[in-house]
């Protein structure tokens, strides 16, 4: 099984914001990652549908998480961002041309796995993605970032 780079995205915005000690653009996650900012971009668009991330425009904007990171699933976020209803061919009645599947085991021993992975997903939250918050901010730059701003603004402010 292979999630899809939307997915992978998905989960590592959501760990940034996690550590995050404001708002985030687009470009910051994306910048931090090393990642397209326009492929983002469409995977921020979903988490803000799952609501699992909140956008405020303008100054001080940015995206920020919208609950708790104990309170965000990370199976109900990979359900939220894969489409496990086409995993292979028989999955969707409509689009099934196999002329195997009345005979044949596969869609219900895949279905079972796909399960027992969400089940799994399911015991953890984006809490436990980051059992270290400070590690995952200084491998992101993210603390750097933080004190070259603070010494700009007491250049600016003194």
């Amino acid at each position: 099984m292979r999630l899809t780079v939307q997915t992978d995205y998905a989960l590592r915005t959501l760990m940034l914001l996690s550590v995050s000690k404001g708002p985030q653009s687009t470009k910051d996650v994306a910048t931090h990652y090393g990642i397209s900012q326009n492929h983002l971009a469409k995977v921020v668009q979903k988490l803000v549908v799952g609501r699992f991330v909140k956008t405020a425009r303008g100054r001080g904007g940015g995206l920020q998480l919208a609950q708790l990171p104990r309170e965000i699933n990370i199976g109900t976020v990979v359900r939220a961002m894969e489409d496990f209803d086409n995993f292979v061919e028989c999955f969707d009645p409509a689009t099934n041309m196999c002329v195997a599947i009345r005979v044949c085991g596969l869609k219900g021993i895949l279905a079972g796995g796909i399960a027992a992975f969400l089940t799994h997903l399911d015991r953890f939250s984006l809490e436990d993605l980051v059992p270290y918050p400070e590690r995952l901010s200084n491998a992101l730059g993210m603390n750097d970032n933080v004190l070259a701003l603070e010494k700009q603004n007491a250049a600016v402010f003194n």
